[in-house]
């Protein structure tokens, strides 16, 4: 997985599409937030690409903002697209797969 640089983000306006580019056969991170109490994480996935089955301890919340996804959760398949979310309860098995190439925010509290 490929990790963007660490420019601080505050207080600019964003282009959700610039945040990360697709790389080819890739996933590329970039994390915006990164307290204690949780993150927000942006994430590209070329076609095909994904996250492998884990389990968190805490509720993560998905928003998919270009593209489709597979999201598993406990083996059951939901396809997800641009302008939806889906939160993936904690301590449930998940995994997600790119059914085309996607951008997502992902977003953790840990309370």
């Amino acid at each position: 997985m490929k990790k963007e640089n660490k420019e601080d983000l505050r207080g600019k306006a964003l282009k959700v599409k610039d945040l990360a580019a697709y790389g080819k056969g890739s996933v590329v991170s970039r994390t915006l937030i990164d307290k204690k109490v949780g993150t927000v994480t942006f994430f590209s996935f070329d076609k095909g690409e994904g996250l492998s089955e884990h389990t968190a301890p805490f509720d993560a919340l998905v928003q998919v903002l270009d593209g489709e996804a597979e999201v598993s959760i406990m083996g059951k398949p939901l396809l997800v697209k641009a302008g939806e979310l889906i939160i993936m309860p904690a301590k449930k098995p998940h995994a997600l797969r790119a059914v085309k190439k996607f951008k997502m925010m992902l977003v953790m509290i840990r309370a």
